[in-house]
This record gives structure tokens, sequence and C-alpha cells, in this order.
């Protein structure tokens, strides 16, 4: 049974495709062409190339996905494909590392147009995106974390727009708070309070701070999940740890 926090954490959301399906408008050849030029797709449609649904995929019936499942392409996996259609892009925006950092990933998402209308991602918001699936505290994404990034952008955009019918680029709080509920977290009034009043600017939430609420979410509730080895709902944390789960983000 899935317990107060995150039931049905990890299900499919709102406008995505489903688990094993690829998303409409892959495209035949590499993604995108040079480095200035559009993402193919409109604005709010999915991302190319066959990422296995959003969030890493619904989880087993009974409770949420385990740590580490359905995070395609991530440790062990095997060199990406040549013909992956987001290979080359990700070599065009990597440095000589074969990383990305949260420069190059400010750069990449604002090129790309990833935004359309809405205002670019903040550095903050960057650095915070990389911090959610740096697994090694290096700083920096490799090309398994960057797709799956790019998953979880796709449906938090999809969901924001769900509410975003005037295109304005910002929702209301109490839209923020069926936003979170829509994801499939269920936290307390008051902690939809909190969340409210720490990202919203003059009443309103913009989509930076919608995202960076989001990735926040999704981390720190996967920094839970994974020591709760009971499903409880309840964990035990030493200081270090704590501060380790919350300062890392």
């Amino acid at each position: 049974m899935a317990y107060p926090g995150y039931s049905a954490y990890g299900g499919p959301m709102p406008g995505m495709p489903a688990q094993g399906m690829p998303p409409q408008g892959m495209p035949a050849g590499p993604m995108g062409g040079p480095m200035g030029g559009p993402m193919p797709g409109h604005m709010g449609g999915p991302m190319p190339g066959h990422m296995g649904g959003p969030m890493g995929g619904a989880p087993p019936q009974g409770g949420y996905a385990p740590y580490g499942g359905g995070y395609p392409g991530t440790f062990g996996a095997q060199p990406p494909a040549a013909n992956d259609p987001m290979w080359g892009y990700f070599t065009a925006i990597a440095g000589q590392d074969g990383e990305i950092d949260a420069e190059e990933l400010q750069r990449c998402l604002t090129q790309s147009g990833f935004t359309g209308s809405y205002s670019p991602f903040s550095m903050e918001t960057c650095r915070i995106m990389i911090a959610m699936l740096d697994r090694d505290f290096t700083g920096k994404m490799g090309f398994s974390e960057f797709k799956e990034l790019f998953t979880a952008l796709n449906g938090w955009k999809q969901n924001f727009m769900m509410f975003d019918q005037d295109r304005s680029g910002t929702v209301e709080p109490h839209e923020m708070s069926q936003a979170i509920t829509a994801m499939g977290y269920r936290v307390s009034p008051q902690a939809l309070n909190a969340i409210i009043k720490r990202y919203n600017k003059g009443g309103r939430i913009f989509f930076d701070d919608y995202v960076a609420c989001c990735v926040k979410l999704r981390a720190l509730t996967e920094n839970f999940r994974r020591r709760d080895t009971m499903h409880q709902g309840s964990v035990t944390f030493q200081y270090d740890d704590f501060i380790l789960c919350t300062m890392a983000i």
C-alpha cells in the first residue's frame, strides 16, 4: 500500500507517453541539428528519443518502484547506441570531460528553446537539476542522467501547462497545490502552504520556480524512500545524513 507522502509516486504524468511507448514526433536522424537550432517538437511536446515514460515509469502494484528501478541507462549500462537521437546533441554540448555542468546545461536549455515563451531557467535551477541526479557528487551529469532529466522536465512542463492555460508563464497558488497533487505527492496543507510561500513571487509561481520545486520534491522524496526500507512513511536520520540529503539539493 502506498502511504502519505508519495502515493503513486513515479506514475505517468499528465500528457506523457505510457511506459515503453516512444513519444510522438521522434526524429529519424540526429537530434535538433546545430547547437543553436530548436529542439524537435512544438513547445510542450515530448522530447525526441525513446525515454521509457515519465519520471522513471509507473511503480509496481502495491507501492512505488524500488530505488534504482526505472532509471534507464544508469550505472552498469552499455554505451549509448550511435543512432540514439539524443547522443549527438549531448556530445555537442558536453565539455571535454564528456559530462555536462550547470553552465552547459543552462546554455543547452536556453539555446534549444525548451522553455518556449517562458523565462529561461536560472543558474540555480540548473544546479539543482544536476544535483537531483548527481549520485556520485561530481557536480556534473553524464548521458544517461541527461536523458533522465529531459524525461522529467517534459512531464513537469506538461503538468505546468495544464494549469497555465493563459500561457502567462505562471500559475496561482491553488493551481500549484493541484499540480503537486496531480504528480502523486500527498502532503499536508501545512506543507503545501510552506512550499507555496517558498516558491511564489507576488502571489504567482513562475515556471522556473515551479521546476525548482519539482526537482526538490523528487530528490528529497527519493532520498527519503531509499531509507524507508519498511515502506512505513517514517525514517530515522543521523544528523550528517540529514544535512547531506537536504543541502546537496
